[in-house]
């Protein structure tokens, strides 16, 4: 085996482990079992397309965590984890999508081995990638262990980034900036949906200035006309046409780090409820940009926006404006934590990293302007450099 790459420094990961550690003791937990690839990737470093199988990693209150992958996937764990290959279990080949078999029942044994026959294990009960099968097969090989719900536990720790996690996110915040500037070069009518996505991703794969691209969490949500009206249409082979507007939800990644940026395109000349909407979504992204300072609650940007743009178009937006962002694995770049929208009140902390998406999707017709930020000791410094306007092309 050759050296491995690490995206981060050990003392950075032994920060990490340290933070969830303290979590754990808040909790009691004896062991603690992370199925979110995010979050096995923050821990461990480990970077693989395996997550449509069962995989988590056990963390102890002592000793490395554990990788625990199919055994298909126990070279891909060598190759990116900080820990030695002793810390990576593969699990037999028979028990992947094989029911009554299941991958569970392999890690029950694990689990016993270690000690934790009748500890207190935290499982992350809300997450995409823990099923309910999987807590059945748990729940039945674990008799007299208690297992807790620890939602967002890791989640939670990820949410202050690191000097080095910003500078990813800036690096990608340079890459999806130029996305934006290759789809505003090309778009045109008549130009086939398709071939502007293609465009975009192969921007998103070449990077910038000897950086390469990583896949996105989400493939580029790109929607026109009445389309625009949903948030999470994809693209279609059918032409842009002019008198349409269409929005671009897409994001640039480094080392699995993202940075999300929404602009809409107007081919021709807008109608003027396009340009009293934009004058008001700008002028309310300023002010809660403005008001993104170290202290300020979660709901004081999305009250702010959202103040504005009723007072200016009568419209009052029911969707959130925002959510942290950092590492990420499909189907989601969201870390699933805090939200901007009223009644969240946790604080904004130097070093925490939001996609703002004051989107404003109507019965027929849709308008995204967004930008992805971090939170410094003096206020909001956003991730990418892209023009902040309904971009206009006749």
């Amino acid at each position: 085996m050759t050296a491995k790459n690490l995206p981060f420094e050990r003392a950075e990961y032994d920060l990490r482990l340290a933070r969830v550690r303290n979590s754990m003791a808040e909790k009691s937990l004896d062991a603690l079992i992370v199925s979110d690839p995010s979050n096995m990737s923050w821990l461990t470093g480990y970077d693989g397309w395996s997550f449509y199988v069962h995989q988590c990693v056990i963390v102890s209150m002592d000793g490395n965590p554990l990788c625990f992958v199919r055994a298909q996937d126990a070279n891909g764990a060598y190759r990116t984890v900080w820990m030695p290959d002793d810390d990576v279990h593969g699990y037999d080949e028979k028990l992947v999508q094989n029911l009554p078999l299941h991958p569970m029942q392999e890690l029950v044994g694990v689990l016993n081995g270690r000690g934790f026959a009748a500890g207190r294990i935290g499982v992350e009960m809300d997450n995409y990638w823990y099923s309910a099968q999987a807590h059945v097969e748990l729940v039945n090989g674990l008799t007299e262990a208690t297992l807790v719900d620890a939602t967002g536990l890791v989640n939670w720790r990820r949410a202050i980034k690191s000097a080095r996690e910003i500078r990813y996110m800036k690096i990608a915040g340079q890459i999806v900036t130029d996305m934006h500037r290759r789809i505003r070069e090309r778009i045109e009518p008549g130009l086939p949906k398709n071939e502007l996505v293609a465009e975009i991703y192969h921007a998103g794969c070449m990077g910038i200035d000897g950086h390469g691209g990583d896949y996105p969490a989400i493939v580029p949500l790109v929607a026109s006309g009445a389309d625009a009206s949903a948030a999470h249409l994809t693209w279609n082979d059918q032409p842009f046409k002019s008198g349409e507007a269409t929005s671009f939800e897409i994001a640039g990644c480094y080392k699995r780090y993202h940075c999300p940026t929404a602009r809409t395109i107007f081919l021709g000349h807008p109608p003027q409820r396009f340009l009293e909407v934009e004058k008001a979504v700008v002028e309310g992204i300023d002010a809660a940009l403005e008001q993104a300072k170290p202290g300020t609650q979660c709901q004081d940007l999305a009250n702010t926006f959202c103040a504005i743009l009723e007072k200016r178009t009568g419209i009052k937006k029911q969707s959130r404006c925002g959510y942290p962002i950092g590492i990420s694995y499909p189907p989601d770049w969201g870390e699933r934590t805090m939200s901007l929208r009223p009644g969240d009140q946790t604080p904004l902390q130097p070093g925490m990293t939001f996609h703002f998406i004051p989107a404003v999707w109507r019965d027929d017709w849709g308008l995204e302007i967004t930008e992805s930020f971090v939170v410094t000791e003096s206020g909001a410094e956003t991730l990418s450099n892209v023009p902040r306007e309904l971009v206009i092309k006749e």
